[in-house]
């Protein structure tokens, strides 16, 4: 139906500014998705979008168009939604977030596995520790860490993930191995930060409570595995899910500190739009993930 895929493909290009983002997203070349865009105008005979040398933004009749447009692939998409929960053969591609360390981990392990299960159903996984603008973006689920900020979508818990402190034996040697929290001050910590990350601080759990530790080191990351390869070459001491280092501990490459004031733990759980709730294959895939995760996460 070139048709239809012509509406999705100018529906992503509006939603993402870009003729070469857009047809990444559908899978086909910048010069086939810009193809698409002209068998659109030429079919109605005006102009849905102008180009600039800096940005793609459309005219009046683009923005109007794009907002029925919208309006019809998710009317398809819902129809196809409620027939392939009667089939039990769920079809389509599903958009998934998650940051980095996550993604790498518990998520893209099981997407083969979920594929193989479900062959209709194509995962198209992005992963990134900087916050995701999951509407504007058309992500159909996006899994996290920590808090959900965004109340505008359905949010479901999936379990507790554990957080540690850990360093290298020679960095404690050199510098000396906390025995409190407020000792922490006095190391290099290694943060997780980017612009509105909320890592400013830590959180250690203590016999008095929840202690809020204002941490400093002389460099950070917006990727976790960064912090990760620092602590491993004796940077300093990173706050760690516990998944993600758990084989350096057992082989002795890196030792908790402070293990009776551990991180709070994070939760871990998946974002969902109100409209994608229910589409089968959004709730299978995200029943599938909180099943088979729990497993690396000792839940």
């Amino acid at each position: 139906m070139p048709y239809l895929e012509s509406l999705r493909v100018f529906v992503r290009v509006v939603e993402l500014g870009s003729i070469t983002a857009g047809g990444r997203d559908m899978r086909m070349s910048p010069a086939v998705a810009s193809n698409r865009i002209k068998d659109l105008e030429t079919r109605f005979g005006v102009r849905l979008l102008n180009r600039t040398t800096r940005k793609l933004v459309p005219t009046e009749v683009g923005r109007a168009f794009y907002e029925s447009a919208r309006r019809v692939i998710e009317t398809l998409d819902e129809a196809e939604a409620v027939v392939s929960g009667f089939s039990g053969n769920p079809h389509g591609a599903l958009r998934v977030t998650a940051p980095l360390g996550l993604g790498r981990r518990l998520i893209s392990p099981l997407v083969p596995r979920f594929c193989d299960e479900y062959p209709g159903v194509e995962i198209r996984l992005r992963l990134s520790d900087r916050n995701v603008d999951i509407i504007a973006d058309g992500i159909d689920l996006a899994f996290f860490l920590g808090e959900p900020q965004d109340s505008a979508l359905k949010w479901r818990r999936i379990a507790e993930c554990r957080r540690v402190l850990v360093a290298t034996p020679e960095y404690l040697a050199r510098h000396g191995t906390p025995e409190k929290p407020d000792d922490l001050v006095k190391h290099n910590c290694l943060l997780l930060r980017y612009p509105r990350s909320p890592e400013y601080y830590w959180v250690l759990k203590t016999p008095e409570g929840p202690q809020k530790m204002l941490v400093n080191g002389h460099f950070d990351a917006d990727d976790g595995d960064v912090l990760t390869d620092w602590a491993l070459d004796g940077c300093g001491i990173a706050n760690r899910p516990f998944y993600e280092v758990a084989e350096h501990i057992e082989a002795g490459r890196l030792v908790l500190v402070l293990p009776d004031c551990p991180p709070s733990p994070a939760q871990f759980g998946v974002l969902t739009p109100h409209r994608r709730l229910q589409d089968p294959k959004v709730r299978l895939f995200a029943d599938y993930i909180a099943r088979e995760s729990k497993r690396y996460l000792g839940a």
